[in-house]
């Protein structure tokens, strides 16, 4: 059985309005060995879309490559735009080593409300990931459970989105198309894809989560 420990402590600068919510990176970053254009940073697996799509929507010209450069590009492009990340899984077991939500066992959380108490301007949560099981919205509904706090629908259609009160503030939730090819086969199935596939034959699955994520970063 295979400990998968979350490598990364949470981001969050003082400023932080929006805050990043998945679950773990590859187990490999937690072992230490990288592929050529990893990252060593959240979400900084090279078979990712969450920093290219960025890199797309912000034209940021992000280098990804295993360097401490690398690091500072994102770090800095957070900070600039408030943004923090807080992923919602501690640690996990897996009997397979892969990176599959689905394959973690004995599942310890972050206490993310403890995140949002200590650093009262944020306002959003945006899940990479909706509420299918071991999900980012699935465990964070959980989470929030044990703290006897409900979420309310605010947008049923994807990307969900909702809502729920901390200590006199409202905190949205968006949860968006999760930035890893294992969910193209979904977005292939939403009807607003197909809608623009038709008309665009040359638009594709990652143009698609460019056009959503837009909305919200």
């Amino acid at each position: 059985m295979f400990k998968h420990r979350h490598p990364y402590a949470p981001f969050i600068p003082d400023s932080t309005t929006k805050l990043i919510v998945g679950t773990l990176p590859p187990p490999r970053f937690s072992k230490g060995i990288l592929k050529p254009g990893d990252v060593d940073f959240c979400y900084g697996s090279i078979d990712g879309l969450l920093w290219p799509i960025l890199n797309t929507i912000f034209n940021l010209n992000l280098d990804f490559e295993t360097t401490e450069a690398a690091i500072l590009q994102r770090k800095v492009f957070l900070k600039s735009r408030n943004i923090g990340i807080c992923d919602i899984v501690e640690s996990a077991e897996r009997e397979k080593i892969d990176a599959s939500d689905l394959g973690m066992k004995n599942i310890v959380l972050r206490d993310v409300v403890s995140y949002l108490k200590y650093y009262p301007k944020i306002d959003t949560l945006l899940f990479t990931g909706g509420n299918s099981k071991n999900g980012p919205e699935y465990f964070f509904r959980k989470h929030l459970k044990s703290y006897g706090i409900p979420l309310k629908v605010e947008q049923k259609e994807v990307p969900r989105e909702h809502s729920f009160e901390l200590e006199g503030r409202c905190i949205n939730t968006v949860s968006l198309t999760a930035p890893s090819g294992a969910a193209n086969r979904a977005v292939g199935g939403m009807p607003f894809y197909k809608q623009i596939k038709q008309t665009n034959t040359n638009f594709n699955t990652f143009d698609f989560r460019v056009l959503q994520y837009r909305n919200f970063f």
